[in-house]
């Protein structure tokens, strides 16, 4: 989410899918054949994940969920469709994931743990302690959060919430806090909130900066333009979809830097550090009395991705693995369930050390043969061509790609250790797309040839290659209806023959948006909570993003900055069509000094006010040349999430 001044946050306010109905087509015969094919591939007679994912249902929430303001959060209605065999138009595999994400309500995991699921992407789990409740991961929005302790508190003894816990910051796991806990909770010590280190750095600062690019691409990774459907939405392998509403955020009063044991509302818990895996910091926790382990979102019944298609760091594949393997070496022996904050149990202790084996080998097997490939001299799409997992691992439901792909996490091991450059001179410097395309289809004899051949191959099932060549076409001649038309039906087929959710949501959005445009100018409103805990210096980093350089060659300038209510103190400059900045800093002779508070500067940021405005109201003092400082600001580029993805940018 996003506003004129600061880049989205996060993606996750974009909201469950049915914002538009694509002109979708049916199954073509080939893509007919290969969704048939994978039901002789993998064992569908095998009901266990269906049997555990029910195993200790005590009743569902009301459905749908609303908003405050009457709008829609959730609803599992809209996948009712997803009784029965799959159809031609989804890959049973991923029909089969979807299924099992659309079980969903209140189950009991053991005397004392609860645990609500398939009420957001996430779980929220409910450890009865003796003092009250320990809730670990409030859900993504405080509408589903609250719903999700009522439906608990229906069937359960009335105890208050006086701990929670955050596993990662990721959004979908903290940003429902405000829909069971208060400010007042935490300033008069009835509730104490445990993260771990690093956790309000990385909360606000992973899609800060890139904020407005990874909005626009996960409209792309989690459909969010896509009705639900056979031909549509269906699943995002993680989970089923994203609630909507406000996001929200209550800083930790305790911070998690190690591992070790603490006590909790009178509960023993195990923390075990897993920093730089799933999410830059996140921690795994072990239930001594219960004999519970749970493992945030380091694992899951599905191969995760190493690569997120929203954008982000790839994470560290090897890393991960260690994670998975210390916990089943310390904690698999005296373990008999295993819980995560997504996806349902595994429950005895054979099957949690069989699970961590497998999730284990499963990350360090991609790393290892993509960097042993690497070595060899492949480049990143041989590898991903070429890398298959072993039979004893794709054999597995739980090492399937419903989520991250073998595919683009290959490629993501590729990136990481090498970069973007595959060293054949000839792409150090290649022609821009569009100029590019415009030549190739010159080369091949003019874009009617080229749809002619490319819808013989689409007839023989290439949908592969036609899609990458219509895409060369689109960017060629955007308007060409044919090119359009014929590029969105061969995405339209990938996308239904997809076993990852994300890369059906990818390709049918794709094909939605060649067939009716995209998605417009239409922002969300920024997060206050997550605003306030954004780190003063990273509103001058947001600044130099925003610097149109072009326009500022030549300018120079000097400021210095005063938050009076947070005393922070910061010397800006502009020069050489960059804008730096230090922090506990003044320039002895700056060309404007701004004296304002850092709550003035929120205020701006919502859109409560503007600075010519707290100006004129005395929020915001100058001294010294005021022109200066709106010299600065005439200067930022606007961004909003509408740019083009499957076609060139307006030039």
């Amino acid at each position: 989410m996003h506003n004129k001044l600061l880049p989205a946050l996060f993606m996750l306010s974009l909201g469950l899918p049915g914002l538009l109905a694509a002109q979708s087509q049916p199954a073509e015969p080939a893509t007919a054949r290969a969704n048939a094919a994978v039901l002789e591939q993998l064992d569908f007679t095998d009901a266990r994940a269906f049997e555990d994912a029910r195993r200790g249902f005590i009743a569902a929430a009301e459905d749908p969920l609303l908003n405050p303001d009457g709008s829609l959060s959730w609803g599992m209605g809209a996948y009712a469709f997803l009784d029965g065999a799959a159809p031609d138009t989804a890959n049973p595999s991923l029909w089969r994931q979807a299924q099992l994400n659309r079980i969903h309500g209140l189950f009991r995991v053991t005397d004392g743990i609860y645990q609500i699921r398939g009420m957001d992407l996430a779980n929220m789990t409910v450890v009865e302690g003796d003092s009250g409740l320990i809730i670990i991961d409030p859900l993504l929005t405080p509408t589903t959060a609250r719903a999700a302790l009522d439906l608990y508190l229906q069937h359960r003894p009335q105890k208050p919430v006086t701990a929670v816990i955050y596993t990662h910051n990721h959004v979908d796991h903290f940003a429902g806090v405000r829909g069971i806990v208060s400010e007042a909770d935490i300033s008069e010590g009835r509730v104490r909130i445990y993260a771990p280190e690093g956790f309000m750095e990385h909360a606000v600062s992973e899609n800060v900066i890139a904020g407005n690019a990874m909005t626009r691409r996960a409209m792309y990774m989690y459909g969010t333009r896509l009705e639900p459907g056979p031909q549509g939405h269906i699943d995002n392998g993680l989970g089923k979809a994203l609630s909507r509403g406000e996001l929200t955020l209550i800083p930790p009063t305790d911070i998690i830097a190690r591992s070790g044991r603490h006590q909790i509302a009178g509960v023993a818990i195990d923390f075990h550090m897993a920093q730089g895996s799933e999410a830059q910091a996140e921690l795994m926790m072990y239930f001594p009395a219960s004999r519970v382990l749970n493992t945030a979102e380091v694992t899951s019944h599905q191969l995760h991705n190493i690569y997120t298609l929203r954008g982000a760091e790839v994470r560290d594949a090897s890393r991960w693995s260690r994670y998975i393997d210390e916990v089943l070496e310390e904690y698999g022996p005296k373990t008999d369930i295993l819980i995560a904050q997504h996806h349902w149990p595994v429950w005895n202790q054979a099957g949690v050390r069989e699970f961590l084996g497998v999730q284990r080998d499963l990350y360090k097997y991609i790393h290892d043969q993509s960097v042993r490939l690497m070595n060899k001299g492949y480049r990143p799409d041989e590898i991903a061509e070429q890398l298959r997992l072993p039979p004893s691992l794709a054999s597995r439901w739980i090492a399937r790609d419903y989520y991250g792909t073998l595919r683009h996490n290959a490629r993501a091991i590729y990136q990481k250790y090498l970069g973007w450059y595959d060293a054949n001179p000839a792409n150090l410097n290649p022609l821009p797309a569009r100029e590019a395309a415009r030549r190739t289809i010159d080369y091949m004899g003019g874009i009617d040839q080229v749809i002619a051949r490319a819808r013989e191959d689409f007839a023989r099932g290439d949908y592969r290659w036609v899609a990458s060549i219509m895409s060369q076409a689109v960017f060629a001649e955007p308007d060409n209806r044919a090119a359009r038309e014929l590029n969105a039906a061969a995405l339209e087929q990938l996308g239904y023959q997809a076993e990852s959710g994300p890369w059906r949501n990818v390709y049918l959005s794709g094909a939605l948006e060649l067939r009716e445009g995209g998605p417009g100018q239409e922002s969300a409103a920024l997060a206050a909570d997550l605003l306030r805990a954004l780190d003063t210096g990273m509103f001058f980093d947001l600044l130099g993003v925003r610097l149109n350089g072009p326009r500022a060659e030549g300018q120079h300038l000097v400021l210095n900055w005063h938050f009076t209510d947070t005393d922070e103190r910061f010397r800006v400059n502009l020069e050489n069509a960059t804008l730096t900045w230090l922090p506990d800093r003044q320039a002895e002779q700056a060309d404007a000094s701004i004296r304002l508070a850092r709550s003035t500067l929120d205020a701006i940021l919502l859109q409560r006010t503007s600075f010519p405005e707290a100006i004129q109201s005395g929020a915001i003092r100058i001294e010294g040349d005021p022109q200066k400082f709106f010299q600065l600001l005439t200067l930022m580029d606007q961004f909003t999430p509408d740019f083009a993805l499957i076609e060139p940018l307006e030039e």
